[in-house]
Order: structure tokens, then sequence, then C-alpha cells
């Protein structure tokens, strides 16, 4: 009589739409699998409805073990929200008992799952970890890179800064950045087809997805950089895409500055998109300009220039499609109105993958020795 396999089981943590749009790929690769069943704890900003509640985008990619916590009111701090997703994340791993968690990224919401995770004897992956960005996402990102146990990384330089932060080089995997796996699948929509979706009437347009800076947030800056944002978009008079800001304190300052952009001819404004549409518009925009990760990462992959705003992203990346400007109302201006005249298309890059890295996660996590990795973590000097 052949012996039945247990199915281990698989959590994946989503708080924000950025990093759905990274573990989407891998989360649905696997339901197909014999060995591992994913279930998807969808928490944050995807049950706020002032941010387009996006859990209903997941809802209709038919994950089918899904699970909604709401861990936030309006005018809950960061330090709040943490202590509700520990309690909200608790109970459900509890429930549960699954035998890996895998979390994404710089956000609050992995913070507390990891520390769910670390402190309740249960592995942790953590996807993108050893990567550098400006304000609180980068001490967020190395605080939990030490929560876990294993790392899914995009490349050698993540791979070489965890080794550098005492991790060991056999926890650490590199697999790219899966949402690459999205950008060069046949999941990406027409672009006839996403304008008709959002009734977007023009061909040329830049994309503007700008985020506070919590770290500054007393210095009333989110307010006068988005205001210089504001302003310079009008007054170029081109054609643009905006997308609300993520739930950081100070977004709520930044959507009231995109007040002044309502009912213009020229502007779409939308709480959110769902991320397969959004790579079409990237696509096929003449530039995005803002701090979101997306100038950063994807924007590149598809030669398309970034106006990277401030130090949101600080060192993340030295691309030559990317434009790191301070906020300099004359200087913004200025390129724009470059960027504007013509759809202007740079080289092309490879630095995070090559749209494989779900089959590469799969593989990894298929191996026994994989599941030999201890909750003991021990610190790993970097010259011995």
């Amino acid at each position: 009589m052949r012996k039945l396999i247990k199915k281990k089981k698989i959590v994946f943590v989503t708080g924000t739409r950025a990093d759905y749009g990274k573990l989407k790929s891998i989360i649905k690769i696997m339901q197909n699998s014999k060995k591992f069943t994913p279930i998807l704890y969808i928490t944050g900003m995807h049950n706020l409805k002032s941010y387009g509640s996006t859990y209903t985008e997941i809802e209709k990619d038919k994950i089918k073990n899904r699970f909604r916590y709401p861990n936030q009111i309006p005018g809950d701090g960061m330090d709040i929200i943490v202590s509700k997703t520990i309690v909200g994340f608790s109970k459900f791993a509890k429930k549960i008992v699954p035998d890996l968690i895998v979390i994404h990224g710089d956000r609050i919401e992995p913070l507390a799952c990891a520390i769910v995770g670390s402190l309740n004897n249960i592995l942790v992956a953590h996807i993108e970890g050893g990567e550098v960005s400006g304000t609180i996402d980068e001490i967020l990102r190395h605080s939990i890179s030490k929560l876990s146990h294993i790392h899914f990384v995009s490349n050698l330089k993540a791979k070489k800064r965890l080794i550098q932060m005492g991790e060991l080089a056999k926890n650490i995997y590199i697999i790219g950045s899966p949402d690459i796996d999205l950008m060069l699948s046949q999941a990406i929509p027409k672009f006839s087809e996403v304008k008709k979706r959002y009734k977007i009437n023009f061909n040329k347009y830049g994309i503007v997805l700008f985020h506070p800076i919590v770290t500054t947030y007393k210095k009333n800056e989110n307010k006068e950089n988005s205001e210089i944002l504001v302003n310079a978009i009008n007054k170029s008079r081109f054609n643009y895409v905006v997308i609300h800001p993520n739930n950081d304190r100070g977004s709520d300052i930044i959507i009231k500055s995109y007040s002044k952009l309502k009912h213009k001819k020229n502007i779409k404004l939308f709480p959110s998109l769902r991320f397969e549409y959004f790579l079409t518009l990237l696509k096929n925009s003449n530039f995005i300009i803002g701090n979101s990760s997306a100038g950063i990462r994807e924007a590149p992959y598809y030669g398309t220039p970034t106006i990277n705003l401030g130090n949101r992203q600080h060192k993340r990346s030295s691309s030559r499609n990317i434009f790191n400007l301070d906020f300099d109302a004359k200087k913004i201006h200025k390129l724009i109105n470059q960027l504007t005249k013509s759809k202007i298309k740079m080289k092309k890059i490879k630095e995070f993958g090559y749209g494989n890295s779900n089959k590469k996660f799969i593989k990894i996590i298929s191996k026994k020795n994989f599941w030999e990795t201890s909750n003991q973590k021990y610190f790993k000097d970097y010259n011995k």
C-alpha cells in the first residue's frame, strides 16, 4: 500500500498591493503542488476601503486558501498596528500550525509575523532581504532578516549584505525578484484592455507613485514635498496616471494634496490598480515619477525612465534608467519636460532575475535538507 505524503503548510503573508505582487507567482505555482499547501494571510492596507480594498483583487485570482485579518483602523500608529498584527497572527498560527511562514520586504506586517514565527519555533523565510533603501523601511527590512531563518534574495549583492549581517551563507538562496515572473509572463494584459478597464483616453502619460517618509513626519516634509510634486504635475500639462500612496503615516497628507488634481481631463487618479494592469501601464508610460520601489525594480526591466525623488530609495539601485533628484521644483519640471517630448526607452536591465523565481523557490523548498534548517540561529562573524 502506497504511503500518503502529508503536505507541508506554507503560510504567505501579504499586507500591501506591492508585496502581493512579489508573492503571487510563487503562490500560484504552489497551488498545483502535491507536496505543499499554500495559505494566504491577508492583512494591512488590503482591507482598507480608502486604499482600494485590494483584497477583492486577490479574490479574483482564486487563491484557494485565504484568511483575512483587519489589523488597523484609520489613525493607528505603526507600533499599534504591529501589536495588533502579532495578536491576530499568533492566534492564526496556533490554529493552522504552519511548517513555514513566508514574508516579504520591509513592512510592519512581515515584521510582526516574523516575531510570531521566531518566538514559536516556526521556520520563517524572508524574500528580498539584504537590500538597502531609505527611511524606516531599511531598518524594518534588516530587523526582519535577523528574525528569519531562511533568506530568498534577489542577487549576489543582497546575499553578501546578509552575510555581513552575520547570517549563514547556507541559508541564503538567490532566486531573483518574484515579481519579474509576472512582468515577463503572458499574464500581462494588452494596453488597449487596460485603457478600457480604467477609462484612460490617452496614449502618452507619466505615472505618479509617491509614498510618505515616516522618519521625517513631524518636520512637515511630506506636505511640502507632495505640494512640490503636484505643482510640477500641473505645470507640465502632461497626461498622468496618479496612484494613491501606501498606508504609512502621512499618506493622508499626500492624498489631500492630490485634491488639486481631481476633475482634470489629463489626469486619472486611482486608490489602487491591479498589479498586472499596473505593469502594462508602466511598460507603456513615458516615465514614472515619485519614490516608489516600482521605479527602482520594475521600471528598468521595461526600459522606462524613473524620476526618483528624495531619499526613500537611497542606494537601492544605480541603474542609468533612474534619475535621482531632490525636491527642487525647477529641476523636476525641467526633467519632466525632457521626458514628455517622446517615449524614451532606456536599456533594459537584468539585475533582479530572469522571470523564474517561483520555479527556483519550489525547487529549493522541495529538498530534504531545506527542512533540516535549525530554528536556533547563530551569528557568523564576517571575517571568520
